[in-house]
C-alpha cells in the first residue's frame, strides 16, 4: 500500500513537471502571467498531494488500530483458552490420582481377601 502511494506521489510530481514544461513551451501568455499560472497550478498540486497523503495516513492509522485491537482480542482469547486447558489438565490429574487411589484400595482389599482365604484353607487342613 505504501509503495502504491509512493508511486502516486512520484506520478503527480513527474506529471506536474511535464505539464509545466509543455505549458512553458506552448504558452500564449507572457512570462509574468505564465509564472503566476505555474505557481497557482503548483499550489493546487501541492494541496492535492497533501490531501492524498492525509487520506492515506488516516487509512493506515485505521488499519493499524484495527490490527492492534484484533491482536489484543486474540491474545485475550488465547489466554482464556490456555486457562481452560490448564483447568482441564488439573481436573484430569485429580481424577487420575483418585482412580489410582481407588484401584490401590481395591488391590489391597483383594490381596487381604486372598490372604484370608489362604489362611482359612490352611486352618481347614490343620484341623
Amino acid at each position: 500500500m505504501s509503495e502504491r502511494n509512493n508511486n502516486l506521489l512520484k506520478g503527480l510530481f513527474v506529471g506536474g513537471l511535464i505539464g509545466m514544461a509543455l505549458g512553458i513551451l506552448f504558452a500564449p501568455k507572457s512570462g509574468k502571467e505564465m509564472r503566476g499560472d505555474i505557481a497557482s497550478k503548483a499550489d493546487e498540486l501541492l494541496v492535492k498531494a497533501k490531501e492524498g497523503y492525509g487520506k492515506a495516513f488516516e487509512k493506515g492509522k485505521t488499519a493499524y488500530d484495527a490490527l492492534v485491537n484484533n491482536s489484543e482480542s486474540n491474545e485475550t482469547s488465547a489466554i482464556g483458552d490456555a486457562a481452560k486447558g490448564e483447568n482441564k489438565v488439573s481436573e484430569m490429574g485429580h481424577k487420575g490420582i483418585e482412580a489410582v487411589k481407588d484401584n490401590k484400595n481395591r488391590l489391597k482389599m483383594a490381596i487381604e481377601a486372598g490372604l484370608q482365604a489362604y489362611r482359612n484353607e490352611i486352618n481347614k487342613k490343620t484341623v
